[in-house]
């Protein structure tokens, strides 16, 4: 398969950036959309040129660093798929295909299609930790926790934090990755001690690092590779009013 690459290209935060042409010849169609940049890569460098710079790990769908928006979407044109499960096979051949970084305050850029999400660290920092002596593994039934709980708790703990949320959110929210995160641990009972303080630390902090309002565009949800529900955005909303009336009358 043959396509015509529109990549964007910026030396650093600083820089100009611009879009730039590149070939991508003889791609296999079962390579992923990561292997394809290496192969153009690696094509770049034996002619002396400079290599697209992109974020990357696992390769598996489970980090969340190949952080690319692909033809107007975060992680391509495939619902619940990263950037690396995306298979040069899903684009007609012979396609333009346009590669830009995550457009974001909050993910300043660091060269061409790599941003900083440190922010996401931050915030998951704030939530601290839980006080509840974890201990040797326990009984499966010692502490029952209603099915319901567990199942909701596990889809929110499914989020790889790779920021695609804030990436399609038009206020660049970051509010489905801060609602999956405190929901995660809030559902639990190991997580009810702090669930009132986590809640207010992680918004806070959310909100200081110049991340966006949610407008309910549900955006979030769409790009999701995870399916991550905005229903735990209303979930954090509600801890958070409960949170912040306690914190005023205590």
């Amino acid at each position: 398969m043959n396509f015509n690459l529109r990549v964007w290209r910026q030396a650093s935060a600083n820089a100009p950036g611009a879009f730039a042409n590149y070939p991508a010849a003889n791609i296999p169609s079962d390579a992923s959309f990561l292997e394809m940049l290496d192969i153009v890569n690696e094509d770049l460098a034996l002619k002396g040129g400079s290599p697209i710079a992109f974020d990357h790990d696992c390769r598996e769908g489970i980090c969340g660093m190949c952080s690319l928006v692909i033809n107007g979407v975060p992680h391509g044109p495939e619902r619940a798929t990263t950037t690396c499960q995306l298979y040069m096979r899903h684009f007609k051949d012979g396609e333009t295909i346009y590669i830009e970084p995550f457009r974001a305050g909050a993910f300043p850029l660091i060269k061409d299609l790599i941003v900083d999400r440190s922010a996401f660290d931050r915030i998951q920092q704030a939530g601290g930790f839980i006080t509840a002596r974890a201990g040797s593994a326990q009984d499966g039934n010692a502490i029952p926790v209603p099915k319901q709980n567990a199942d909701r708790a596990m889809d929110a703990a499914a989020c790889i934090g790779c920021g695609a949320c804030v990436a399609a959110c038009p206020n660049a929210s970051a509010m489905l990755f801060v609602g999956a995160k405190v929901s995660h641990l809030g559902l639990l009972p190991q997580g009810q001690p702090e669930r009132m303080q986590r809640v207010l630390d992680m918004v806070r902090t959310m909100d200081k690092e110049g991340f966006g309002n949610c407008s309910n565009h549900y955006e979030c949800e769409a790009v999701c590779p995870a399916e991550i529900s905005v229903a735990f955005i209303a979930r954090m909303n509600r801890d958070y009013a409960v949170a912040a009336v306690r914190e005023s009358v205590e």
